[in-house]
């Protein structure tokens, strides 16, 4: 991780996971971003159907927050996933990978029975530092 930004995998601690840091230390940041969780909502309005399709639209629009920030993938901190139950993982992770350019952030997982509207199946909230 270049950067104000680091991470923190300690030797005494079992390796993540998956394709994440366990922490991420962030010295002398001059610009922060947090993002309300970021819905499954394409340009034109439209919900698309299954949670690959909308993984990716999350992750477009997280893309588009950040180059309205003037950051890029790599000054991603932390993570915050929230899915449905039910879904296959995997392409999910997939995804949020490419996205991050396989770049390594703080990343939590929540299953949680419902988000607020009943076709939402994921949702994403994201903290970038620079």
């Amino acid at each position: 991780m270049s950067g104000v930004s680091r991470s923190i995998n300690p030797a005494l601690v079992s390796a993540p996971a998956a394709n994440y840091a366990h922490a991420i230390l962030s010295e002398n940041p001059t610009a922060w971003l947090h993002t309300s969780g970021v819905i499954p909502i394409a340009p034109d309005g439209s919900v698309p159907v299954g949670i690959v399709a909308q993984a990716e639209v999350i992750w477009a629009n997280v893309a588009a927050m950040l180059a309205e920030a003037n950051m890029a993938p790599n000054n991603v901190v932390s993570v915050t996933t929230y899915v449905t139950p039910g879904h296959d993982l995997g392409p999910i992770m997939a995804i949020r990978d490419n996205a991050l350019d396989n770049h390594h952030a703080a990343s939590t997982l929540v299953v949680v029975p419902e988000l607020a509207r009943p076709e939402w199946l994921m949702e994403i909230a994201i903290i970038a530092a620079r």
